[in-house]
């Protein structure tokens, strides 16, 4: 069944009969978005803490609008053996009620608009005509809105509602209002006095003028007339007085109630139905729900709530503990034995600390009772509320396995974190192994391969690493024999055509002076074919290197003069023979 704003009401006892007489609920929802910021992969990844999944999705989600809400009932037919269901789609819009009702603000992602528009979805039908809703906080707020009006027209129209602000004196009344207030007053005695007249319709004004019309009134006419305020189709807001009877007054004021009441059930509006579901205590059901349930309580029933613990550490827990919503308990010591006082804070004391835990669980537990129907200001230590917890052992600091059972299996899926994004994942059962890898295939967000295909990518890329060091080291010492053989040819040019040069430098400048550069550019152009050969061969291989390099030795010692100091360049490290 389609139910739209204009047949929600003809139809809503049907809803209500279909919840009232099911066995269980089957929901779906319809969004205007999926992620305002990360990808749908990045926001659902499968590594995510329950805690982690939620923070994201209620960051990056409940700015979207839930607007198609699908409900389908289903009771069992013994008779039969058969279900019956009863589905329902429930467009919904958060139409403002009033110029003082919430302007919902929400986003829409592109990407879902067109996939529900590909398949046939009708926006027409949530925009014209979405059922409007409200929550529990919008919903006392209106209330209170309404409460405030009867207040204001106390005396001149109020049946039980007594107003603190009114009394039986005269209203002050601003100098720049005491003239309008003098007319609409003069037009109400001539409504009094006419015996044709009935009704007085005033002329549009502010908030502010009805207040003191309200006020005025209620001080100068408790009796005899009946004040409400309407408004035109320009939406402005006007004041109609009536002469009437006391009997008359009252029946008018029970219809204005009345009223009242159909205009908050309409602005409530869906709100309503969920209400229904939720106190039938029936089971409900969905596929991958979690965005559903977050949505139907965001925008249905109050804000998601954030997290109430966030530190475990002793000291901060104690003082969370004493805020909202949680109450600290009422503790003595016992005659003869000490008081602490958590002032002074003696933490790393044994007997203190146990103390303290002490106050933490009863704190936490009494909040457990706080769910109960009705609620229990005392839970004990052996109620039904604390048994689950019982035997649990909380490991510190491991996030996937919350605790140690000791009268159960543990947990059978054990995770190690490498790091931020890389994790070791052990699964009791070998032979689930392969179905997580081939799973893992179709995945966006995440990889699987086994232990043995990670200890054999690690070596691959150690020796890749290793490997790499070794080519490196080797273009170095052919970088260096090429330098050296260079010298080489230098120095035999050196030495066979100036050997009746005799050393007088201690150190050479590694700056050649002009003569030494002009000598060695032309040494540059004058070295033989068969110099440069030896010098191309000198990169041929390490251990020809090696014998080139001892036989400059030789013949650098047995050219150079007795205590001469050889002229040949600095080396930058002395090659050793064993690499």
């Amino acid at each position: 069944m389609e139910i739209i704003r204009s047949n929600f009401k003809s139809n809503l006892h049907k809803v209500y009969e279909a919840i009232e007489e099911a066995d269980f609920f089957a929901i779906d929802g319809e969004f205007s978005g999926i992620s305002d910021g990360p990808s749908v992969t990045a926001l659902t990844n499968g590594f995510d803490t329950p805690e982690e999944r939620y923070q994201k999705l209620k960051k990056h989600s409940m700015d979207f609008l839930l607007f198609q809400f699908g409900l389908c009932t289903f009771k069992y037919d013994y008779t039969d053996s058969k279900y019956i269901t009863k589905s329902f789609n429930f467009y919904v819009f958060p139409k403002p009620f009033n110029r003082s009702s919430p302007d919902v603000k929400f986003v829409c992602q592109s990407s879902s608009i067109d996939f529900l528009a590909s398949q046939g979805f009708d926006f027409n039908k949530v925009f014209c005509n979405g059922i409007p809703y409200l929550n529990h906080e919008e919903e006392r707020q209106l209330r209170e809105q309404y409460d405030e009006k009867r207040l204001q027209s106390n005396g001149a129209g109020a049946l039980s509602y007594v107003s603190p602000n009114t009394s039986k004196c005269p209203v002050t009344i601003p100098e720049d209002q005491k003239k309008f207030i003098d007319q609409v007053v003069e037009k109400i005695e001539n409504l009094l006095q006419s015996e044709e007249s009935k009704n007085l319709d005033l002329e549009p004004c502010t908030g502010f003028q009805r207040k003191l019309i309200y006020q005025t009134l209620s001080w100068k006419y408790p009796k005899g007339i009946h004040v409400d305020t309407l408004e035109t189709e320009k939406k402005e807001r006007y004041i109609v007085i009536s002469k009437v009877d006391e009997e008359e007054r009252k029946r008018r004021e029970q219809q204005k109630l009345a009223k009242e009441q159909e205009e908050l059930n309409d602005a409530v509006g869906f709100s309503r139905v969920i209400h229904a579901i939720a106190n039938s205590g029936k089971l409900v059901i969905g596929h991958n729900m979690l965005l559903d349930v977050m949505h139907t309580v965001h925008q249905f029933y109050c804000p998601l709530p954030a997290d109430i613990i966030n530190n475990t550490s002793l000291a901060e827990l104690e003082k969370r503990l004493k805020e909202t919503p949680f109450n600290p308990p009422k503790v003595e010591s016992a005659e003869g034995f000490p008081s602490y006082d958590t002032a002074t804070e003696q933490l790393h004391e044994a007997g203190y600390d146990a103390y303290i835990t002490g106050l933490c669980f009863i704190s936490m537990a009494n909040y457990l009772g706080s769910f109960l129907s009705p609620p229990k200001i005392h839970v004990s230590a052996r109620s039904k509320l604390i048994e689950p917890f019982f035997n649990k052992l909380f490991l510190m600091r491991v996030m996937d396995i919350p605790y140690l059972n000791l009268e159960g299996p543990d947990c059978n899926i054990h995770i190690s974190w490498i790091d931020d994004t890389s994790a070791f994942v052990s699964l009791s059962q070998p032979e689930q192994v392969q179905i997580a890898v081939n799973t893992s295939k179709y995945a966006e967000s995440y990889r699987i391969q086994t232990y043995a295909q990670y200890v054999g990518k690690k070596r691959e890329e150690k020796q890749i690493k290793r490997k790499w060091t070794e080519d490196t080291w080797q273009e170095v010492e052919r970088k260096r024999l090429n330098t050296q053989c260079i010298s080489y040819a230098l120095n035999h040019y050196y030495h066979t055509n100036s050997l009746t040069a005799t050393s007088t430098v201690g150190k050479r400048n590694l700056s050649p002076s002009p003569a030494e550069a002009d000598l060695e550019a032309r040494i540059s152009g004058e070295i033989s074919d068969t110099e440069l050969e030896q010098t191309e061969s000198c990169a041929e291989s390490l251990s020809e290197g090696k014998k080139k390099a001892k036989k400059l030795k030789r013949m650098k010692k047995d050219l150079s003069p007795a205590g001469a100091i050889p002229d040949s360049p600095a080396k930058l490290f002395e090659v050793p023979d064993t690499w």
